[in-house]
């Protein structure tokens, strides 16, 4: 799956849905950024946004346009709140048991990103090398194009 870009920046992090949770709009959304490398305009999965991939995303645009232009296209997406106890007992839980194969996760919003993934059977679609060993140890999914 291609990443999504909004003036040559690739966001980061974007769920895909899976079994679990439910989102606050069941929309699919079309957009030609959506899939850039096929040129399609079409998204190929269901993709969703969570609270705390939406600021990570939106708090690194530099110009008002560009972080306008971004926040109109993410608010088209289906959006889940990632947190909640549930989720944050779970992702305390995952990183106690990565500490204890003697691994570090160094940010904590990663932590509940990826157990909302795997609490939610979402893939997750990255580009952060932190969600490897999440991947490798925890059983994270990743979305991969194809």
């Amino acid at each position: 799956m291609a990443q999504l870009r909004t003036s040559g920046r690739a966001y980061r992090r974007v769920g895909t849905c899976g079994a679990g949770a439910q989102p606050y709009r069941a929309d699919t959304p079309t957009h030609p950024y959506a899939d850039s490398e096929r040129g399609t305009g079409q998204i190929s999965k269901s993709i969703a946004l969570g609270d705390l991939i939406l600021t990570e995303v939106l708090q690194g645009f530099r110009k008002d346009t560009d972080f306008r232009k971004a926040q109109a296209f993410l608010a088209e997406l289906p959006f889940y709140e990632l947190g909640g106890y549930e989720v944050c007992l779970q992702a305390a839980r995952n990183y106690r048991a990565l500490r204890a194969k003697g691994m570090t996760v160094h940010k904590t919003i990663d932590m509940v990103i990826a157990t909302a993934c795997i609490e939610w059977n979402f893939e997750l679609l990255h580009n952060d090398r932190d969600f490897d060993a999440l991947q490798q140890i925890l059983g994270l999914r990743v979305a991969v194009e194809g």
